[in-house]
């Protein structure tokens, strides 16, 4: 796919995540062969709980190589939308859009269950939003939102790197790094996602969305009436799911333990938020930890944008390996 633009069409580019578009493709995690090995983890963890969803409705509607609807996965109006704002959007899409992007979705299922499924979809097409919404709203509660601070922190990191990157570089470097099948030429931005046809973005701008269950794919949303999105893997994805090593003990008597696990989760600047939500405690305590950790010389803070984000000092990394040994 090409989307085709020119300079004054990318300057209203943006950043954002979206939970239904990781819920759905959380789906997808249990059958997809090529996302499958990033979230077997995840897998065992929700295993008690899957007798309580059925996914076989968003599965229909999800074919490994094939269209699947953009009205289940509304791009981000925000840069941090609710889960039940989304969902809301998705219950009022229009019917004849539903039955649209149905039709669309069954021209690349094969002669199976799936296929005889979405015909069913089709008789009713308000009532398929609804009882895909619903399915999607189980998802979220049953399966993700337990996990939701995790994925966030890790999705709030990519933004977070990417940011600052975006104000160092400028945007041409930002897109040629977001991932091997994407990058800017002189007629406009490639995406690699198996399509050929080419849009014009105009002036309805470009969010930027990175995802913890989109791998190692890209993925672009480009029809009306949706603004232009490009969905990519979010950096550290492959240690999501990986327990982190507890801080050291003698470091814990000496500072506490979580002051301790703040120090020792910092390889990479994270802002409050982020620590709160990898933590799962309150921002107003993360901020508590983060600022004594920062007046005892072991943090520093940088302004970016909106956000402070906080990294380890030579001081902190030398504390943390010397308490280690």
């Amino acid at each position: 796919m090409l989307a085709a633009t020119g300079v004054d069409d990318v300057l209203s580019v943006r950043f954002a995540w979206s939970p239904l578009w990781e819920a759905m493709h959380a789906v997808r995690s249990f059958y997809d062969q090529a996302a499958g090995p990033y979230h077997r983890a995840w897998h065992q963890l929700v295993a008690d709980r899957l007798e309580r969803v059925d996914l076989e409705p968003l599965m229909a509607v999800q074919p490994l190589k094939g269209f699947i609807p953009d009205f289940l996965t509304p791009p981000p109006r925000t840069s941090a939308p609710r889960p039940a704002d989304q969902l809301d959007e998705v219950r009022a899409t229009p019917p004849e859009q539903v039955e649209r992007e149905l039709l669309r979705c069954r021209q690349t299922l094969g002669n199976g269950r799936h296929r005889s499924i979405v015909d069913s979809y089709l008789g009713d097409p308000a009532a398929a939003r609804d009882l895909l919404a619903d399915r999607l709203e189980e998802v979220w509660t049953e399966l993700l939102s337990p996990f939701w601070p995790r994925v966030r922190a890790l999705l709030d990191r990519d933004i977070q790197e990417r940011s600052r990157r975006l104000a160092r570089y400028g945007l041409r470097r930002v897109l040629d790094e977001l991932h091997p099948r994407i990058r800017w030429s002189e007629t406009g931005l490639w995406v690699g996602d198996g399509s050929r046809a080419r849009y014009d973005i105009g002036t309805r701008g470009l969010v930027l969305m990175p995802s913890a269950y989109l791998r190692p794919a890209v993925a672009a949303i480009v029809d009306e009436p949706w603004q232009p999105t490009i969905a990519y893997p979010a950096r550290g994805t492959a240690e999501l799911w990986l327990d982190r090593p507890a801080p050291p003990e003698a470091l814990a008597r000496l500072i506490g333990r979580t002051r301790a696990t703040v120090l020792a989760g910092l390889d990479h600047p994270a802002s409050t938020q982020a620590v709160a939500a990898r933590l799962g405690i309150s921002p107003a305590g993360a901020s508590g930890h983060l600022l004594a950790l920062r007046h005892a010389g072991l943090l520093s803070a940088t302004r970016h944008g909106h956000a402070v984000l906080y990294e380890r000092t030579g001081l902190g990394t030398d504390l943390l390996g010397g308490a280690g040994q």
